[in-house]
């Protein structure tokens, strides 16, 4: 790294720490609009106010325009760059294109880093602390319906359903639980109701038949009522939305491998937000490098040319962002390509602007 090195890479630190700080002022003053006549009736303090919901919206909201304001902020600086001829004295004093986006690519991979970082534990909490106020004093609690015939899997052997389940009372009848080996059903077991034990963390069951089968042999048996401790907890027989935003990478992990356990359904939209918070890191490195390539020719047109193509192709990659992950909660298209088919396509564009610019 040398001193023009230097030069490059401070001054994109520099305009994209202002650009987001401008992003971030702009954004909290808009939710602030809307949410005034909330947080006045919620009858919080100023500072409860920023401690237990600003402190998760800013990361959010950071987070999710990291990769655009990224590009925006390189093809600010270098197009101001190229507009004072500073572009065209580098490449006279004999250095190479390719050795010119050295800093870009530092800059790139450091903030890259950062935002993979932060997607894996710091914005999935900050998330928890947002939703959590949002759905306190900002949404109107909604009853929730009740569930009919609701068959889960509990874990590699053992089935349960609820003929109904009311999730406002936590509790429901016509439940059935069964274990089956293979092909067999080795266990069952029916309740005419069923509740949740708020204080033992336990089920309660009444009228009770147990029904086990071993071979040949078959035992049969009622009980006015007894107790069942399952890996089920009332929370998770109601879906949530964006439960998936406020799960560090590692919970979404275990929940997906549970989830597919139990026969869930609908579980693309928790893969494409597991494989989003790597690609995301790797856009930073793609629109970067597009934004160094494209800003770096001195046009007639000046900064203000540069930053409306720079907007017309972040534009174009949310469009295709939004498309592909739309068909994999959809219409079942693979998660993982989802989020990468922007990366893939941007990728190429960024190598072909690089194979047509002047070396």
């Amino acid at each position: 790294m040398t001193k023009i090195d230097w030069y490059i890479l401070r001054k994109f630190i520099g305009t994209f720490i202002y650009s987001i700080m401008i992003l971030l002022v702009i954004s909290v003053v808009i939710d602030i609009t809307e949410k005034l006549d909330d947080f006045m009736g919620s009858n919080l303090s100023v500072g409860a106010i920023i401690v237990d919901y600003y402190f998760g919206f800013i990361p959010h909201i950071a987070a999710l325009l990291f990769p655009l304001f990224i590009f925006i902020s390189v093809i600010f600086f270098t197009s101001k760059m190229a507009y004072r001829s500073e572009i065209i004295a580098i490449l006279c004093s004999g250095v190479s294109f390719r050795r010119f986006l050295r800093p870009y690519w530092v800059g790139a991979f450091l903030f890259g880093g950062i935002l993979w970082l932060a997607n894996q534990h710091v914005v999935p909490n900050a998330n928890r602390i947002r939703t959590a106020f949002e759905n306190k004093y900002t949404r109107s609690p909604n009853a929730q319906t009740t569930l009919y015939d609701k068959t889960m899997r509990i874990d590699s052997f053992t089935y349960v359903n609820f003929g109904s389940y009311e999730p406002n009372y936590k509790n429901g009848s016509g439940f059935v639980l069964e274990h089956i080996a293979g092909q067999d059903m080795t266990y069952k077991l029916k309740a005419d109701r069923i509740a949740w034990d708020s204080t033992t963390k336990v089920w309660k069951l009444d009228y009770v038949s147990i029904r086990t089968i071993k071979g040949l042999e078959e035992h049969w048996w009622k009980t006015q009522d007894t107790t069942l401790k399952l890996a089920l907890t009332p929370a998770e027989m109601v879906e949530e939305k964006n439960v998936q935003e406020a799960m560090t990478s590692a919970q979404l992990k275990r929940y997906v491998k549970r989830e597919e356990l139990r026969g869930a359904e609908g579980l693309n939209v928790f893969y494409v937000e597991l494989y989003r918070r790597t690609s995301a890191a790797f856009a930073v490195v793609i629109l970067t490098l597009i934004g160094a390539i494209i800003a770096s020719k001195k046009v007639r047109g000046g900064s203000g040319l540069h930053l409306a193509l720079g907007i017309v192709i972040s534009a174009s990659y949310i469009i295709f962002l939004q498309f592909s992950t739309v068909f994999s909660v959809k219409a079942d298209l693979d998660p993982m390509l989802a989020v990468w088919i922007p990366n893939f396509m941007f990728g190429a564009l960024a190598f072909w602007l690089y194979r047509r610019a002047p070396k």
